[in-house]
């Protein structure tokens, strides 16, 4: 499978940026198992909402603290009661659950990805 070709324009309009969870809590109302997450990006721009279905890797009391990659310039969706700000990345393990992105190493809240 092909992905569709994109130019480096393209790539930039995504703004990805580091994130800290700092509340994880269940989203039982969501139609598939999901945390509902409230992320810090630093000064430029504050505190986010999301929901992530990552509940196979992943307790509410151990996302807190975790820095993570998140696209913040979609817009808002409504989720359930929850209005998710933010998209939380994460990729699929060989059964299919989701795995978070992060950066390596701890890094200043906020930094983007290029």
């Amino acid at each position: 499978m092909t992905s569709p070709q994109i130019t480096y324009a393209d790539f930039e309009k995504v703004d990805i940026r580091v994130g800290v969870i700092t509340r994880a809590e269940p989203f039982p109302e969501a139609k598939k198992p999901a945390y509902k997450l409230w992320l810090d990006f630093g000064p430029e721009i504050g505190e986010k909402r999301s929901s992530a279905q990552v509940t196979v890797h992943y307790r509410p009391e151990e996302l807190v603290g975790r820095q993570v990659l998140a696209v913040v310039n979609f817009p808002a969706r409504q989720i359930g009661p929850v209005k998710s700000e933010v998209l939380v990345l994460g990729v699929p393990d060989g059964a299919g659950a989701v795995v978070l992105i992060g950066p390596g190493q701890e890094v200043p809240l906020g930094g983007r990805l290029y």
